[in-house]
């Protein structure tokens, strides 16, 4: 394995990363032009983009123990293929149901993306430092390819049109293709976990009933019976979900993950930082498109600064994780995230330019740093082979914020949506203060989990873990 053929696989990878990720942000800037084109109503632009990460949240752990079971290239190669077959479809899709419908067939493809290709980094880079160079790189790319979506949307739906925020992913779905196609090799976990459908379905009845709770609470009305138990039911599953996890012998979420302080405070973390950057891409294009009446090229610019931020300070912060730990990039971005989101609170409709620019800038430096420390925290302390399952815990928590944020800015700041005659600014300060909050978690979690206490949970779980495998493997030899 040289050099020159881990760099292409590292490219291979990102290239699914990539996309996965600047789509899930790239729509947020088409949702005013999709609103207006469909004749959308706020629930189902909400939909619209949590129809594909929550699909992404609930197959991502199953996805990657697929990929340790059965060959990581294999599922690899076929999430790139489903994926680019629902983006083509998004494109052509002539009513929001139907586009809602291909988001659904596109977050299915994407699950089998991110924890397979980092399941496959996890096992070509084995070296400690050259490990969390690669992490540091993978980071970069999160941050980077979720800034540069909106500017590249705006610039497409200016020039051509909606539709081609979804065409772009073709040329790169193909290119990852031919490359892992030549490059990557085939990989297998050395123990064949059994499927867990009862699990897996448990997750899934939970998430979408939270999710649907949150986006139709507000146009049913919290009081609405089906409201009611949807929510009910979605805690009965996560209770069932916990209490049957618990006693299966090979769960496909292994449950002493959590046991040790720095994976747990990961995981939390990805969902609270992921919820902020949700919510603040979803109502930013809306009151830069609605409330200023800017086009979708002048929205893209003014995400600009976002881009350059997670440019320069995703790299340095994989790069602080590698040599310091993940203290001092948790301590950044939790500060940053609660003071951008504070900034936000004072929005008005007349707002200078140069205001948001240092706003947008802020919380994409805050945002950029988060992401090497989280995706370190999974796989750190996991023996390789349960690699595919630590980091899609995480990668699930990723989606599983964005849609909880996306979900909050109809339950807190719904009437921001509506549109004509609503001060938009004021109609979603609400959220904003629970950004603040969200990065107040960040930080205390920060310094929380890479305490003496917290370091030493990872040490104790590391060799209980490993000793569970050792005794699989010798079952199934």
């Amino acid at each position: 394995m040289t050099r020159r053929r881990k760099t292409v696989i590292l490219v291979s990878c990102c290239l699914s990363l990539l996309i996965v990720s600047m789509d899930a942000t790239i729509v947020n800037v088409a949702i005013p032009a999709i609103r207006t084109d469909l004749s959308a109503s706020p629930s189902q632009l909400q939909w619209v983009v949590d129809i594909y990460t929550l699909v992404l949240a609930s197959l991502l752990m199953l996805s990657g123990a697929t990929g340790d079971r059965f060959g990581r290239r294999r599922v690899f190669q076929i999430g790139l293929t489903v994926f680019a077959i629902g983006s083509l479809a998004c494109s052509l899709a002539p009513t929001i149901d139907t586009l809602i419908s291909a988001r659904f067939l596109q977050g299915i493809g994407g699950s089998m993306l991110n924890p397979v290709a980092l399941s496959i980094i996890s096992q070509i880079f084995v070296g400690r430092e050259e490990r969390a160079r690669a992490l540091g790189v993978w980071g970069a790319v999160v941050g980077i390819s979720m800034s540069l979506g909106p500017i590249v949307g705006g610039l497409l739906i200016e020039t051509i049109g909606w539709r081609s925020v979804f065409w772009i992913n073709l040329p790169i779905c193909a290119a990852a293709v031919l490359l892992t196609a030549l490059f990557v090799p085939e990989t297998r976990s050395a123990t064949m976990r059994d499927v867990d459908p009862i699990g897996q379905c448990l997750a899934v009845c939970f998430l979408f009933g939270i999710v649907y709770a949150l986006i139709e609470g507000p146009v049913l009305g919290w009081t609405s019976a089906r409201v009611i138990v949807i929510a009910v039911l979605a805690v009965a599953a996560f209770t069932a979900f916990l209490r049957y996890e618990s006693r299966r012998h090979d769960p496909f979420l292994d449950l002493r993950f959590f046991r040790s302080i720095p994976f747990t405070a990961a995981t939390i973390t990805a969902v609270s930082a992921f919820a902020a950057w949700g919510a603040f891409l979803f109502m930013m294009s809306l009151y830069l498109q609605g409330e200023r009446g800017y086009s979708a090229m002048h929205t893209g610019l003014i995400y600009l600064p976002i881009a350059v931020g997670a440019l320069l300070f995703s790299p340095l912060s994989g790069r602080l994780v590698g040599r310091y730990g993940a203290r001092p990039s948790l301590v950044v971005a939790g500060v940053l995230i609660s003071v951008a989101s504070a900034m936000l609170t004072f929005l008005t409709a007349t707002t200078p330019v140069w205001m948001l620019l240092v706003v947008f800038a802020v919380y994409g430096i805050g945002f950029s740093m988060v992401n090497a420390p989280i995706t370190n925290a999974a796989v750190s302390g996991m023996p390789l082979d349960r690699a595919g399952a630590a980091s899609a815990v995480t990668s699930t928590s990723r989606q599983v914020g964005v849609s909880i944020g996306v979900a909050l800015c109809g339950s807190v700041a719904g009437s921001a949506m509506a549109g004509v005659g609503v001060d938009f600014a004021s109609a979603a300060r609400p959220l904003w203060f629970i950004c603040v909050g969200l990065g107040l978690v960040i930080l205390a979690l920060g310094l929380y989990a890479t305490s003496q206490r917290g370091l030493r949970s990872a040490q104790r779980l590391a060799p209980l873990i490993s000793g569970t495998v050792e005794e699989e493997g010798t079952h199934v030899r």
